[in-house]
């Protein structure tokens, strides 16, 4: 056997494989003598038939698996020994092969095309970015105890709206003349009666039944922000939106919230004792500072992956990836004209994510490893408060461990987990490369600049 290979350019070359008959004759002919043994053929006792009629009958089968199968190692093991920085995989040249006769051949000759991946060459010193963080204030901790209340409250279905109710409904677009607009907003909704910012706009819904409508003013009664979410309004068009709404009620809830007591402080935070609402405070404090972080982290994340995009100037083996792309997909409605359709706008920037993902991980790691994933898993579970009453501390944890790894080992159901580890490890990467400047800001802030990405 002999492999050689020759340079087309930059990055694309095409490998030749050669495999003489001396590569495959001992395994094919012990493959021959065992089909000999077992054969049943019309005529011949079993295991009786002559090697002449068994070599007509099976030899081009078995020739043809065995040089597929040394084709299959040899050419993976002269990538690996010849250190191939190759993108995907290699893709036959049949054109250069033809069709190989495995009835009368004796030695063959494979063409493969392949192509490596490009140098390149990141500068961090033109990535200019913040890394933000976002204070936590008073209002954010009232928020999430109201918040959190609200969720561990009593949950009624009342038959009237009665204050500080969830109403449902479908929500109808109205003319000047009001009658039911065509073409305009018609969407089932759902909204608190304090989403509403005119008290007396509000106390119109109190005591009013499934079946009965009210018509409000959109923009007198709602914020464009709260517009937008409620009746799907694009946000441009949800500002400028000022026309009447008919509000078809279909019904209401209510949530009695919960006290804020030591019962509460145990079920947000189990096991950690708190009894004093200064306590709980700080506890909540810390858990939305440590939110805000990750989110944080995610935006400076995704903003120096944006600017490494736009400054990526690699030479790209265009016409390889193109038949990389359409080879590996089963799709019957990707073709080589879609492809081309396709390939500025989707294909090669997603193509430019992968190849820099594959230097980023050069420079450090950034893919997760199958232990920090299930340790990631363990934690979940050990925050959910799975330890059984007569467990002691040594089956609990093998029970852990047991238990994540059988999680971990299908990649389907850890794919979140598996993202934010990638968002952690390439955060590292970033902030350490870059040392960036740190700025606080308000969350109102965050949120806008996090909208405008």
């Amino acid at each position: 056997m002999n492999i050689t290979r020759e340079n087309l350019g930059e990055l694309d070359l095409c490998i030749k494989v050669d495999i003489t008959e001396n590569d495959y004759a001992e395994k094919v002919a012990k493959q021959l003598k065992e089909y000999q043994h077992r054969a049943t053929v019309p005529g011949f006792r079993k295991g009786m038939a002559p090697m002449a009629l068994i070599q007509r009958i099976y030899k081009p089968t078995i020739v043809a698996d065995a040089v597929q199968d040394l084709l299959g190692e040899s050419l993976y093991k002269y990538i690996d020994d010849e250190k191939l920085d190759i993108i995907g995989s290699p893709l036959s040249n049949e054109e250069k092969t033809g069709t190989p006769d495995f009835a009368n051949g004796k030695d063959f000759t494979f063409y493969f095309d392949a192509a490596l991946f490009p140098d390149i060459n990141i500068e961090w010193d033109k990535i200019d970015t913040k890394l933000y963080t976002i204070k936590v204030t008073p209002k954010d901790i009232d928020s999430q105890i109201e918040e959190i209340s609200e969720r561990y409250g009593k949950f009624e279905s009342p038959e009237a709206i009665v204050e500080g109710a969830q109403v449902y409904g479908k929500a109808i677009e109205l003319t000047k003349e009001g009658t039911d607009k065509e073409g305009g907003v018609s969407t089932f909704c759902s909204f608190k009666l304090s989403d509403i910012k005119d008290p007396e706009i509000a106390a119109l819904f109190i005591g009013k039944k499934a079946k009965e409508n009210i018509v409000i003013n959109a923009a007198k009664a709602f914020t464009p922000s709260v517009i937008e979410k409620t009746f799907r309004i694009d946000n441009a068009d949800a500002k400028k939106f000022k026309s009447d709404l008919r509000i078809e009620i279909s019904g209401c809830s209510h949530i009695t919230p919960a006290e804020i007591n030591e019962e509460l402080f145990e079920k947000v935070f189990p096991g950690q004792g708190i009894k004093e609402v200064d306590k709980f405070r700080k506890a909540l404090s810390a858990q939305i500072e440590k939110a805000n972080n990750e989110q944080c982290q995610i935006l400076f994340v995704n903003q120096v992956r944006k600017q490494l995009l736009d400054n990526f100037n690699a030479t790209m083996p265009e016409a390889f990836l193109k038949r990389w792309i359409l080879s590996r997909n089963s799709d019957k409605n990707v073709t080589a004209e879609t492809i081309e359709k396709e390939w500025a706008d989707t294909y090669l920037p997603s193509l430019k994510w992968e190849l820099l993902d594959n230097s980023l991980n050069k420079i450090q790691s950034i893919e997760p490893t199958q232990n920090e994933i299930v340790d990631y898993v363990k934690d979940i579970l050990r925050n959910s408060g799975s330890k059984q009453e007569d467990e002691d501390d040594a089956k609990y944890e093998e029970r852990l461990e047991q238990s994540a790894r059988s999680i971990a080992q299908d990649r389907n159901n850890v794919r979140q987990i598996v993202d934010k580890l990638t968002v952690d490890k390439t955060y590292v990467l970033f902030k350490d490369k870059l040392n960036p400047t740190v700025e606080k800001i308000s969350a109102k802030d965050f949120a806008e600049i996090a909208r405008q990405q």
